[in-house]
């Protein structure tokens, strides 16, 4: 019959989705595949989390109104005033100073070139997008374990968004610098140490070629800091001429990379799950018991393969 519905759809589907349907056939096993997959408890519990907290950080933003954006104008105000030839440390209007290294500025440049809605809003705009496809490609791999994830992050990455700090670009940055060349990845890494100096723990993650060129960069970026030391020496006095500071519980978005990493390590994933915990605890201690012995049987050689390793790992040996 020719308006028969197709046998291969249920009674429960849409009526407009079973139209698009019937226009585009190849759709169909791409719906099917996604309700099974919305039918999933877990899914529906993650999907459900992500919603509360997207409502909340939504409406934490839309409250905070005009005054937001404070980090993101000082460095668009920075790069300004060090393409007019003044110092870029010294504040000259209603903003906060600029505080990363001098080298940096020209990173800011083309951006701060726009006008400053367009710029906050190209700059809170981007973020956004980025935090939302890291968010996909983690809910597609553990649903349930992104929503958490997301539910404990929620309040460092809303305060980045409200204030426009460069931890979130920098979170982002990171994550990217897991799935690229070792060289570039060294580079966003040291570039992101340099900037905030927090972001140095996600080195443990790179990969062990990105760890050296990590560190090659790292040296560069002070060669590059000392050859401009009069500068670097205002730097530093303005970045701790703020006094006590609170703890930067923002800071907390560098994390994002580490779920990542984690996400692709399944087998690793698995041993941190509580019933592995006495399991994994026992391991450890019977490899400290054997490192323990070998050293005091020959401590030379453990020394030795103490570097070694060291050196593998930090990626400047193979």
């Amino acid at each position: 019959m020719t308006g028969a519905p197709s046998p291969t759809l249920r009674p429960a589907t849409p009526s407009g989705v079973r139209s698009a349907l019937r226009r585009a056939p190849w759709l169909e096993p791409l719906w099917r595949r996604e309700r099974a997959r919305l039918r999933q408890p877990w899914r529906l519990l993650g999907l459900a989390i992500l919603v509360v907290v997207f409502g909340l950080m939504l409406a934490g933003l839309i409250a905070r109104g005009e005054a937001t954006g404070a980090d993101a104008l000082a460095y668009w105000a920075g790069a300004r005033a060090w393409l007019a030839g003044a110092d870029p440390y010294v504040p000259t209007g209603p903003y906060l100073p600029y505080v990363y290294p001098i080298w940096l500025l020209p990173l800011f440049v083309p951006w701060a070139l726009l006008p400053w809605e367009v710029a906050w809003l190209l700059w809170r705009g981007l973020v956004i997008l980025g935090l939302l496809w890291t968010i996909l490609w983690l809910y597609r791999r553990r649903p349930l374990a992104t929503a958490v994830a997301v539910a404990l992050l929620a309040f460092p990455w809303a305060a980045n968004l409200d204030t426009g700090n460069a931890g979130a670009v920098l979170a982002l940055a990171l994550w990217g610098a897991l799935f690229v060349g070792p060289r570039l990845a060294g580079l966003i890494w040291a570039v992101a140490t340099w900037a905030k100096w927090a972001p140095a723990v996600v080195w443990v993650i790179l990969a062990p070629r990105a760890r050296g060129w990590g560190l090659v960069w790292l040296a560069a970026g002070g060669i590059l800091s000392l050859l401009l030391l009069p500068a670097t020496v205002v730097q530093l006095q303005t970045l701790f001429g703020f006094g006590p500071r609170p703890v930067r519980l923002d800071y907390l978005v560098l994390l994002w990379p580490f779920l990542a990493w984690l996400w692709l390590r399944p087998s690793l994933f698995r041993r941190l799950a509580p019933r592995r915990w006495g399991h994994e605890v026992r391991l450890l201690v019977a490899r400290l018991r054997g490192t323990t012995q070998a050293f005091r049987a020959d401590p030379r050689a453990s020394l030795r393969i103490a570097r070694d390793r060291i050196l593998v790992f930090a990626g400047l040996s193979r």
